[in-house]
């Protein structure tokens, strides 16, 4: 399986994190360290929250 950036839809394979969407917890949200460390923003696809 293939691991994205939620944000920049890049491929990770180390130095990101994965957790649940704080609004709805229904789907995982993923961050390279690159917009991590930007405050790029992220959208969940389920119910739309927005996050940095």
């Amino acid at each position: 399986m293939v691991l994205k950036c939620s944000s920049c839809n890049r491929e990770v394979f180390d130095d990101y994190i994965k957790f649940k969407c704080p609004a709805c917890g229904k789907l995982e949200i993923i961050r390279c360290e690159k917009c991590r460390a930007m405050s790029v923003k992220y959208t969940c696809p389920e119910c739309g929250f927005e996050g940095p």
